[in-house]
């Protein structure tokens, strides 16, 4: 009998905080800047220089803590985090350890098989590193550190998650959640959002853990899946051969996709933290959290409840529309554009508008088509004035020239013909030249109804409302 192996899962989620300036001096947290360019004396250690608390990044911390019910800690402290890496100018990070600023909270996630909470560890603050670039130069590492000193909220999970579909869904929901916040623009590519996978596998049945590995810097949700299936599948291999598995830091190489060792694993003592000696402890009053609980945005689980309420979507439209905050917004401008059915406008937003984004690799943020062009759209498309068919060809238009619907609609002649003594003579011609098949029809053979709204198409070269024609013919074949 085979021995069977199951794995636990834990993230560490590294979410840059959109402030303007940096978490410990004024340089700009802008991004795409020359490199080297955004990194002052206080960002690289130099003699004589001290860090000053970015007020706005402990905000953005609490809110991220109030969000997932989580307790903020009155008095949190930072604490230098000392190792030695090219991208750490100053050869320590500072840090938060013994008190983070916030403890504790939960996370719901959702899977096609299972619906969990998952524990939050600890959310704390700390600044991010530089970064190397190692695809410059041959043989060679190029360091830029614009990002060094940017404001980061590490968010560390409990190993609560059985597998890569959990991770992910964990991942999404947080991802969702620092959008809403408005904390964070969660760019994945750009490094916004970013986390650290740790993964043991143990014998069924068994209650201790077994030796983790972590894998590094995972930027993408297909990645996150992927170099943890991998893992898994590699930690299996290393037991069911008798052989063990080592505690390691590991990189994922999507190329290839696999993990392959980076460096030992480090623990907290290999780190040597120690309060910093230049910032004060933080101090956070009950007027602050009071404040900012008050001003807090609308959170998925309420965006959710409310669509439900407002709008009668099913779960699962509901689910997608408020997946990502600017899709939801999006949605709601439509609305407000036009008076036009909930369910039509979310139908058209997830099957048409979301598939030509999937299929241009755009997230939905990012889609130039405006709320007024496509309620114009629909508005077109429920009053007869073109086909579904034809609405689909007239958003393709729209994505890739940025017209409005009606000059397109105009430019290439799709406007139906909706008026109904023009289409009661285009459907008396067609009886009138098959009335062979209208006592066909009369006498029994109903199949033949689709024949006659497609001649009357035909007639129309297209351009007759097949819901009008539809309508004129049941009458006129009654008689």
């Amino acid at each position: 009998m085979s021995t069977e192996f199951v794995s636990t899962i834990g993230l560490e989620v590294h979410v840059q905080l959109n402030t303007k300036s940096k978490i410990f001096s004024a340089a700009s947290t802008e991004y795409g800047a020359e490199p080297n360019t955004q990194a002052c004396a206080v960002d690289l250690g130099l003699p004589g220089v001290l860090p000053v608390l970015n007020a706005e990044a402990v905000k953005m911390a609490i809110m991220f803590g109030l969000a997932i019910n989580a307790k903020i800690e009155n008095n949190s402290i930072f604490a230098r985090k000392n190792y030695f890496y090219p991208d750490l100018p100053k050869g320590y990070q500072i840090s938060q350890y013994e008190i983070p600023i916030v403890s504790g909270g939960s996370i719901e996630i959702e899977t096609e098989e299972i619906k969990k909470i998952i524990n939050i560890t600890r959310a704390h603050l700390e600044e991010d590193a530089g970064k190397s670039i190692h695809d410059l130069f041959v043989n060679e590492t190029a360091i830029d550190l614009n990002r060094a000193g940017t404001p980061l909220i590490e968010i560390v999970s409990e190993p609560e998650m059985a597998n890569a579909k959990e991770a992910v869904s964990y991942l999404k929901t947080i991802h969702s959640l620092v959008r809403y916040l408005d904390i964070s623009d969660g760019n994945m590519q750009e490094g916004s959002f970013r986390c650290d996978a740790n993964v043991s596998l143990r014998e069924k049945g068994s209650i201790q853990l077994g030796t983790r590995t972590e894998i590094k810097n995972l930027n993408s949700f297909k990645f996150v899946e992927q170099a943890i299936n991998f893992e898994i599948k590699r930690q299996g291999k290393l037991l069911l051969n008798n052989q063990n598995v080592v505690q390691e830091t590991r990189l994922y190489d999507p190329q290839k996709n696999e993990t392959r060792p980076m460096r030992s694993k480090e623990e907290a003592n290999d780190y040597r933290y120690f309060p910093d000696p230049d910032l004060l402890p933080v101090e956070i009053t009950e007027e602050t959290l009071t404040k900012i609980r008050e001003n807090m945005p609308e959170l998925p689980h309420e965006r959710k409840t409310r669509f439900a309420d407002q709008y009668n979507l099913s779960e699962y439209d509901i689910g997608i529309l408020t997946s990502d905050k600017s899709l939801s917004i999006f949605f709601e401008a439509i609305l407000k554009e036009r008076d036009i059915d909930p369910k039509f406008t979310a139908n058209w937003v997830i099957t048409e508008l979301l598939a030509l984004a999937n299929k241009h690799s755009i997230n939905p943020q990012d889609i130039t088509i405006t709320a007024k062009d496509f309620a114009d759209l629909l508005f077109s498309i429920k009053n007869n004035e073109i086909s579904s068919k034809q609405g689909k060809s007239v958003l393709e238009k729209m994505w890739e020239s940025g017209d409005n619907p009606s000059s397109i609609i105009k430019s290439a002649g799709l406007s139906q013909i909706s008026d109904e003594d023009e289409l009661n003579k285009l459907v008396d011609n067609v009886l009138k030249n098959h009335y062979k098949s209208v006592e066909e029809y009369k006498n029994g053979k109903e199949k033949l109804f689709g024949f006659f709204v497609g001649a009357v198409m035909q007639e129309s070269e297209g351009k007759a409302s097949p819901q009008i024609v539809s309508k004129i013919l049941k009458n006129k074949l009654k008689k």
